[in-house]
């Protein structure tokens, strides 16, 4: 189509090729007139008629149109001179055409952008541009990007129009900030509080075992249920050369991914991070079936998206706790799926789902790990071999508890190990020269075969 035009219909043969037609109404247009003017429309090439009037085409014109390849139109009262200069404006405006359009859309869309919902921005802005707009999910997209959907610098997706023209690359940009804005009052209004119970379960997890007591005041006006049963998951990132602290992008996207992902689930679900190990915690009453298997269901998928947002060479463990009741249980269950995790990964199966199954004195050691304080007495011992380097330290604590935990038994601690009992004793002379111990006091001995059995939990399976 090059142009528009009035053209009464009995002068057709007066239209250039190419024009859209307006023909002006008339009452009682005969068939046989309708047959006749589509002939010549055909025969001359025009893009297409609009009549007027009121028209019901008959099944001859219908025939002859579809044959010519004319479209037919009905613009019912419409003024002829307006609607041609209407179409006349499309067809020549050009540039500013379209940047007048755009204008209007982000006008129309920022005018309703302040209490407005997503849905409602985008539908004011595609009536404005004359298609629709959609905003369509794709975690990959950068926030740079003009059509950018993100939450903070978190990307959430962008936004396709269903027919673009030379208006949607002006517009698109503004009202991609605005439903960015939009969603981000969204998302903060539906999961603030969940922000501030997430901070709190870092404080639990990490405070002196003598402080539990006091966050169940706080937890109940936060609405933490913290006297439900809890089960914990921990993810721990590594990465290439034995990264651990992954790419800065990852914990906003994973954090809005994993609520979003239990939004709407019957558990109550919390979402915390230290540094960039991920806790997830599922709370519910006691005694409730399949407790751990939904949190694995969960801990799965957010494990998936994770490596998805790193990137390659990256790796997340996934280790699971056991269901436990109240503060001091969520502690537990956060200590066992810490241990799990890391045991994993101490064993050469990184991005792998471990699960906790304690029992006997290692839940006893489960309950030293979990106390900051007792943990820190109990490293406090061992520091000295720490400072002779990991491997060392490493062989110092094994040496150690197989010859406490045998009795003092050169012979038996070297069975244990592998080793002649010269050996043994060999080993045993320089880590009593780093210690400075008293074996030969039965308190210290106790001390030192438990601080040996604590340290080593989180590096066996």
């Amino acid at each position: 189509m090059d142009r528009v035009d009035v053209v009464p219909l009995d002068r057709l043969t007066d239209a250039a090729p190419g024009t859209l037609v307006v023909v002006p109404s008339e009452e009682n247009l005969a068939p046989y007139r309708l047959d006749v003017a589509l002939r010549r429309a055909a025969a001359r090439g025009v893009a297409g008629l609009v009549f007027t009037a009121e028209l019901a085409l008959p099944e001859t014109a219908r025939a002859l149109a579809d044959r010519g390849g004319i479209p037919v139109l009905v613009a019912a009262d419409a003024n002829p001179a307006d609607l041609t200069v209407a179409v006349d404006r499309l067809l020549t405006g050009g540039a500013s055409e379209a940047i007048m359009r755009a204008a209007y859309a982000v006008e129309r869309a920022t005018a309703v952008a302040a209490a407005s919902d997503v849905e409602t921005i985008l539908a004011v802005a595609g009536e404005a541009l004359g298609t629709s707009v959609h905003l369509v999910q794709d975690p990959t997209v950068l926030w740079s990007e003009v059509d950018a959907v993100c939450i903070g610098e978190v990307p959430v997706g962008r936004l396709v129009v269903d027919a673009p023209d030379a208006a949607t690359p002006v517009a698109l940009p503004v009202i991609a900030s605005l439903v960015s804005r939009a969603t981000q009052r969204q998302m903060s209004d539906r999961y603030g509080g969940t922000q501030s119970r997430a901070d709190l379960l870092v404080e639990l997890v990490l405070a002196e075992s003598s402080r539990v007591e006091a966050f169940v005041g706080q937890a109940a006006r936060l609405g933490f249920p913290i006297q439900q049963s809890h089960v914990v998951a921990w993810l721990k990132p590594t990465g290439p050369e034995g990264q651990d602290q992954a790419p800065r992008s990852v914990q906003p996207a994973l954090e809005l991914f994993a609520l979003q992902l239990v939004e709407g689930r019957p558990e109550t679900w919390h979402v915390a991070f230290l540094q960039s190990d991920l806790l997830l915690v599922s709370s519910e009453e006691h005694g409730a079936a399949d407790h751990q298997r939904r949190l694995r269901e969960v801990g799965i998928r957010i494990q998936q998206h994770a490596r998805t947002l790193a990137g390659a060479g990256w790796e997340y463990t996934l280790g699971l706790g056991t269901p436990q009741i109240g503060a001091v249980g969520l502690r537990i269950s956060a200590a066992e799926s810490r241990i799990a995790a890391e045991s994993a990964i101490a064993a050469g199966r990184p991005g792998e789902v471990e699960l906790t199954d304690v029992t006997g004195l290692r839940r006893v050691l489960l309950d030293f790990f979990a106390s900051p304080i007792s943990r820190k007495l109990l490293d406090d011992t061992l520091q000295p071999l720490e400072e002779l380097g990991p491997e060392r330290a490493e062989t110092g604590a094994r040496t150690l508890l197989a010859y406490l935990a045998h009795g003092r038994s050169l012979v038996a601690a070297g069975r244990e190990l592998h080793l002649h009992p010269n050996a043994v004793g060999y080993r045993l002379k320089w880590i009593r020269a780093a210690l400075q111990l008293d074996l030969d006091d039965p308190d210290v001995r106790f001390a030192v075969e438990l601080a040996c059995r604590v340290r080593l939990l989180s590096t066996t399976t």
